[in-house]
């Protein structure tokens, strides 16, 4: 069997390592959170404010670690960031008051930042223009598998300790950082070199924010990561579980279901996704992930407004809707990656970021909007917020120029001299 690695360069496989790594502690610590933060004995909003704290400082200091990455490199970027969110993991283990727990995650949530931005920003920078939404397939792939593993363990480990996934997770850090340090040495080599049948690419100048943005496929690229952000890993985990129970009328095991369903067909989707944008372009490859996606959550409305309680024919459009959800998704979350390397193929750190802040931008309003609309009016005026969305990021889409193969960076280059 072939190994997906193959023809690679060497950086991809050590970032996927560093990808699980990171990913299965997170899935080990997240179910723990917010039931320590309730041991300190503050409401749910505060508990939940835990988690949001971590997001938004991601949110907030990405731009931040993009300008790090620019002026000192990927890898002291990448190893600071990582020991970052385990030193405070460690301490949030430690923790003796909501306050402290609260200030902890909130520095975790700039050194993940920091992490994210410099592992992606090396992914796409040590890659050929033909490879980027291979190795970007892989990657995710990476973050799959460890966030599937980790909450498995997670629950466990919470029944013993609440403490205990903290100390847990710092562990898969160091792991991480490691690997990183001990793999990652070498200075790289230019995108593809040393790679079978790799493209020869030398790589140019640091790529600014200001010129991507002046592409309209980065601007396409943006919206479709939003739109990840916001049903992906918003709307689909605060959203469809209550859906099912409250309006479906079925038991929550359903919702388990449609989640595996949407998860297993995104794992196993990523790789021939991620060879399809690789080897037939970046446009068509979104343009079909937009159209499976919109497809889906289109469904999700139409089942949403017409169910009958308990109906049978409303759970199978259900599940078969979060199938194309999935195959959809692992489009979106490759070929919009493969786009900002190709337009910022030197060192883009801030246009790495800026991507990154769109996807977590999207998660933190997904759910606060779906919230508000299923409250105010229905679950599918909810999951009508997510098909508007979508439906912008495939309109950028049908109006951007194609970027495999390094137009987009020449354009955006003319474009910014212009």
């Amino acid at each position: 069997m072939r190994s997906p690695f193959r023809g690679l360069p060497r950086e991809v496989a050590v970032l996927v390592a560093v990808a699980f790594a990171v990913a299965l502690g997170f899935g080990v610590v997240a179910p723990a959170i917010p039931l320590f933060a309730r041991e300190f004995g503050v409401g749910r909003a505060a508990a939940g404010a835990v988690i949001s704290a971590f997001a938004a400082m991601r949110l907030a200091s990405a731009l931040l670690g993009g300008r790090l990455v620019d002026r000192f490199g990927e890898r002291k970027v990448l190893a600071t960031g990582i020991g970052i969110v385990a030193v405070s993991s460690v301490l949030a283990g430690l923790a003796q008051t909501y306050a402290q727990l609260l200030v902890l995650r909130c520095a975790g949530g700039v050194g993940s930042a920091m992490f994210t931005v410099s592992a992606f920003s090396l992914l796409l920078r040590v890659v050929g223009p033909g490879q980027r939404a291979r190795a970007t397939s892989l990657y995710q792939s990476g973050f799959l598998l460890g966030g599937v593993a980790g909450p498995a363990f997670g629950g466990a480990l919470a029944g013993a300790s609440l403490r205990t996934p903290f100390f847990v997770y710092a562990v898969t850090l160091a792991a991480a950082g490691t690997i990183g340090m001990v793999f990652l040495r070498r200075p790289p080599a230019a995108p593809g070199a040393g790679a079978a049948g790799a493209e020869p690419v030398t790589v140019p100048e640091p790529t600014t924010l200001r010129r991507s943005l002046s592409s309209p496929a980065y601007r396409a690229a943006l919206v479709a990561n939003l739109s990840v952000g916001w049903m992906l890993l918003g709307v689909q985990a605060a959203m469809l579980p209550l859906f099912v129970v409250e309006g479906l009328r079925r038991e929550p095991f359903w919702a388990g279901v449609g989640l595996v369903a949407s998860a297993g067909t995104q794992a196993a989707v990523l790789l021939p996704a991620g060879r399809f944008a690789d080897s037939t372009g970046r446009r068509p490859a979104m343009l079909l992930g937009g159209s499976l996606a919109l497809a889906s959550v289109t469904t999700l409305v139409v089942t949403a407004f017409t169910a009958s309680p308990g109906s049978v024919a409303s759970v199978v459009a259900f599940v078969v809707a979060m199938s194309a959800f999935g195959a959809g998704f692992a489009f979106l979350s490759t070929a919009p990656a493969a786009v900002v390397g190709d337009v910022a193929p030197g060192r883009g750190g801030t246009s790495v970021a800026a991507f990154q802040m769109a996807g977590d931008l999207g998660s933190m309003l997904g759910p606060l909007v779906a919230g508000l609309l299923a409250d105010a009016a229905s679950y599918g005026a909810a999951f009508g917020s997510g098909a508007l969305v979508l439906l912008a990021g495939l309109l950028l889409t049908v109006a951007m120029p194609e970027t495999r193969g390094g137009q987009g960076a020449r354009r955006a280059g003319e474009d910014a001299r212009d």
